[in-house]
C-alpha cells in the first residue's frame, strides 16, 4: 500500500441522486484504492453552484475533473493505478 493516500473531492448538493450512487461506487473502489474523498454541497458556495450547479456530481482530484455525472470506475481505477494507489 502507497504511504499516503489520494486526496480526491466530489462536488454535490443535498437529495442527489446521482450523486449518492457516485458516493456508492468510491466507497466500494476504497477496498482497492488507498484515496480519500472530501465532499464539497455546491449550494453553500456562490461560486460552486454557478460552476456545478446543472453538473453534479462532479469528481476531481486537485483541479484535474475526472468524471461528471457518473462515476467512470474503469477510467477511475485506472487512473488511481497510474498514481500508484494500489492497496
Amino acid at each position: 500500500m502507497s504511504a499516503a493516500a489520494l486526496e480526491l473531492t466530489v462536488y454535490s448538493r443535498r437529495a442527489c441522486h446521482l450523486c449518492d450512487l457516485m458516493m456508492a461506487g468510491l466507497r466500494r473502489l476504497q477496498s482497492e484504492f488507498a484515496f480519500d474523498v472530501t465532499v464539497i454541497d455546491i449550494d453553500t458556495d456562490a461560486t460552486l453552484r454557478a460552476r456545478y450547479d446543472h453538473d453534479v456530481p462532479v469528481l476531481a482530484h486537485g483541479e484535474r475533473e475526472l468524471c461528471r455525472h457518473r462515476l467512470d470506475t474503469a477510467m477511475l481505477g485506472a487512473y488511481l493505478a497510474r498514481c500508484g494507489k494500489i492497496r
